[in-house]
């Protein structure tokens, strides 16, 4: 008898793309941000600050961006209305903090230090300001994170779900209709004006490396890069996470071996909007405003961040945000703010040079290939 075949063995998503491509992938990023902060230098800009604002604009790109490539590395699916996902976070977390006592949602001055009462739920006490402030902050959190998780889930539930054996045209065209569905319900519920947003924490400009920058993006890149490394941590070591990564790999044969396939992908829906809730605190609270329609925006560079690092691919996802929010940064930096108009064709520029080059992104796609 011939000897027998050794049975076929399913690559986890996380090691579908070569080490070799992931680490070149980084290193390119990484070059390419130096250029530009010795370009920053060399024209006077404030390098440093440039570095840091860039960072944290990009990782709120990115957290976003996290949501797109998950979707997509589960159903294939371009889920448009997640920007839009993330914006009904910021207004969530505004409404919340408008009905709570106003030494938590005021802005700056309540938070310059001393000890502040708190009225929560009929009951007082006295809080020293950084403690109200991080209670602030988590709480927003928290509650736009499950209020985005919900409309996530109810998305995936009454829009999805019903096409997902059909042609990839119609959820294509039901994502953009859930879109303008969710950013009209935003201009019905606050009207068109950008809304004041809480900064919770007085803004300072501490200097380093002979450059200033904003204490406000570094508490935003401090809070997105935790949220991102705890969801790689989920996503790569937990039992939940094993189940995403197989149903990404082999829906049919993730199903055969147990796995609830309607469960995990509502669970990506979830995961994957709670983070762009979370992220919204985050943004409200680094830009100071918040608008109906800034889920489009956001979400045309999110979208461009997960294809810059590889769509489907986590990590990518998180590389790429952070990238495009340097570009960005170093390019409205130019001639005294006058580069503000270049930067959006720089950073589409900068996506087109690489796909020319990596067609499949910086890290590589995670989204295995049909045969």
């Amino acid at each position: 008898m011939g000897a027998m075949a050794a049975p076929a063995t399913t690559r986890p998503l996380a090691s579908l793309t070569d080490p070799l491509r992931r680490q070149s992938g980084l290193v390119i990023a990484v070059v390419l941000v130096v250029i530009m902060e010795l370009l920053a230098y060399r024209a006077g800009i404030n390098a440093f600050g440039v570095l840091v604002s860039g960072l944290a604009l990009g990782s709120l790109y990115a957290l976003v961006a996290l949501g797109y490539t998950m979707v997509y590395g589960i159903i294939e699916l371009i889920n448009f209305a997640h920007g839009d996902v993330f914006a009904f976070g910021a207004f969530a977390s505004l409404a919340l903090m408008e009905k709570m006592d106003v030494n938590m949602a005021d802005v700056n001055s309540q938070y310059d230090g001393g000890t502040h009462t708190v009225n929560i739920l009929a009951i007082h006490f006295s809080a020293p300001g950084m403690w109200l402030a991080i209670w602030t902050v988590a709480v927003a959190m928290i509650f736009a994170a499950v209020v985005c998780a919900v409309l996530g889930v109810l998305i995936e539930r009454i829009a999805y779900r019903p096409l997902r054996n059909a042609p990839r045209l119609a959820p294509l065209i039901t994502a953009i209709g859930m879109s303008f569905i969710i950013e009209n319900a935003l201009l019905q519920w606050r009207g068109g004006a950008n809304l004041s947003y809480p900064s919770i924490v007085p803004l300072t400009h501490p200097s380093a490396f002979g450059s200033t920058f904003n204490n406000v993006d570094v508490i935003a890149l401090v809070v997105a890069l935790i949220i991102m490394v705890l969801l790689d941590r989920f996503v790569n070591g937990t039992t939940l996470g094993k189940a995403m990564r197989a149903v990404a790999q082999d829906r049919e044969a993730a199903q055969m071996m147990g796995i609830n396939v309607d469960r995990i992908i509502s669970v990506t829906f979830m995961v994957g909007s709670a983070l762009a809730g979370a992220g919204a605190v985050v943004y409200g609270m680094d830009l100071g405003s918040v608008g109906y329609n800034m889920g489009f925006t956001l979400g045309l560079y999110a979208f461009t961040a997960a294809v810059l690092g590889g769509i489907g691919n986590i990590r990518g996802a998180m590389v790429g945000g952070l990238l495009i929010g340097v570009v960005q940064q170093f390019v409205n930096g130019l001639d005294n703010g006058g580069g503000t108009a270049w930067s959006d064709p720089v950073v589409f520029a900068v996506l087109v040079l690489v796909l020319v080059f990596r067609p499949a992104g910086l890290f590589g796609t995670q989204v295995p290939e049909k045969v």
